[in-house]
């Protein structure tokens, strides 16, 4: 599955930019939630948010020119969503998580972070990341099972029609069809006009909200899932790509957008694995498609500003979920799990495992735990 033959010239060109719209918009399951959630419970400028999404996803392809995603980050959205952390704290935590990955990135900390991992546990991070993707897949088809298992047959069908490099497309256009038949006064409400995000600033209560609210935890998240992570699949996708999507490289851009976006609005945003696979399993290969993400991003915020929450709330949560189940199948169930002997890969399910029951952060110390286990009970059978 590397890039270089993925990648290449060998694609007709409208079968290529058919898997780079598909993967455009493959990694809504994440996107769609968490920023809708976030805009629901607090009064947060949906122009801001937009225009940062928009801003930090053109850079990203024009500076990895792979699909390396753009995504809310995880931990934030859940306090935000839980009514932890004000606008204010919003804005404070992009700012401090800024600072801090830039850092830690100048001093390329971030990469002897990744270089410490061992293998089976960096397999079984990358197990538990496909099964949290599957079970979150199953869970918003779940609200629709209908819908939901529909959106997943037509998917599966696809894949073996000419239509595969296009699927999460057809869905998602299927499925927004749907919600807009379902909703079609929504269209009469939206109103187009030019919209610019307000400048704002944190205090110091925000900044103290941020800090002691989900610092700690996010940055634990951002430096395993967001960089480590990230870089490892895209090393296995684009393995003539490993010296410029390096975790050092990833955290850099992480800190730089947020510390430049976060006083137009923008929410605190960091790249990551799942997105990265979901874009790849659906077609996309090149930097095409996280620029088609960002400039429809940009767009909505500009010319429809507020508005523009309306419009994302007509696409259906359990067709969505379709494709994150395909995605998240993809990488659970590789080469890897069959290859690996059985105490090695007893540490990798455990580690994929702890992932799902807690986060990934977890999964990386019991599976750091675990391979230091194994690894003194080899040595001690071959004595």
């Amino acid at each position: 599955m590397s890039g270089s033959a993925s990648a290449g010239g060998r694609q007709p060109r409208r079968v290529a930019l058919a898997g780079e719209l598909s993967g455009a918009f493959a990694d809504l399951g994440t996107f769609l939630p968490l920023v809708i959630g976030m805009l629901a419970v607090q009064q947060l400028d949906p122009t801001g948010l937009l225009l940062g999404f928009g801003v930090f996803a053109l850079a990203t392809a024009l500076v990895y020119r792979r699909p390396v995603p753009v995504q809310p980050m995880k931990v934030i959205a859940a306090v935000v969503i839980a009514g932890g952390l004000a606008a204010d704290g919003v804005s404070g935590s992009g700012l401090l998580l800024g600072v801090v990955l830039l850092v830690l990135a100048l001093f390329g900390l971030v990469g002897r972070l990744g270089r410490l991992i061992p293998e089976t546990v960096m397999n079984g991070v990358q197990l538990g990341v496909g099964l949290y993707l599957a079970l979150a897949g199953i869970e918003l088809v779940a609200g629709e099972p209908w819908l939901g298992i529909a959106a997943l047959a037509a998917l599966l069908l696809m894949q073996f029609s000419p239509l595969r490099p296009a699927a999460a497309l057809v869905v998602l256009i299927a499925a927004g069809a749907w919600g807009v038949s379902q909703a079609p006064q929504t269209l009469d409400r939206l109103e187009l006009g030019l919209f610019l995000p307000a400048i704002t600033l944190p205090g110091m209560d925000g900044l103290r909200q941020a800090a002691l609210g989900a610092l700690l935890p996010q940055l634990a998240l951002t430096l395993t899932n967001a960089t480590v992570i990230t870089a490892a699949i895209a090393a296995e996708y684009f393995p003539h790509d490993r010296e410029r999507i390096t975790p050092d490289r990833l955290a850099f851009s992480t800190g730089a957008m947020n510390l430049l976006l976060a006083p137009f609005g923008a929410i605190p945003m960091c790249h990551g694995a799942g997105g990265l696979v979901v874009q790849h399993r659906f077609g996309a290969r090149t930097g095409l498609a996280p620029a088609i993400f960002g400039a429809t991003c940009l767009l909505l915020g500009l010319f429809l500003g507020p508005n523009a929450l309306l419009l994302l709330a007509l696409l259906p949560m359990a067709a969505v979920g379709a494709l994150l189940v395909i995605a998240g199948v993809d990488l659970a169930v590789t080469r890897r799990l069959r290859r690996a002997s059985p105490d090695r890969l007893l540490v990798i399910i455990l580690t994929g495992v702890a992932c799902v029951a807690g986060n990934v952060v977890l999964g990386l110390l019991v599976g750091i735990l675990l391979e230091g286990l194994r690894v003194r009970w080899t040595a001690g059978r071959s004595v």
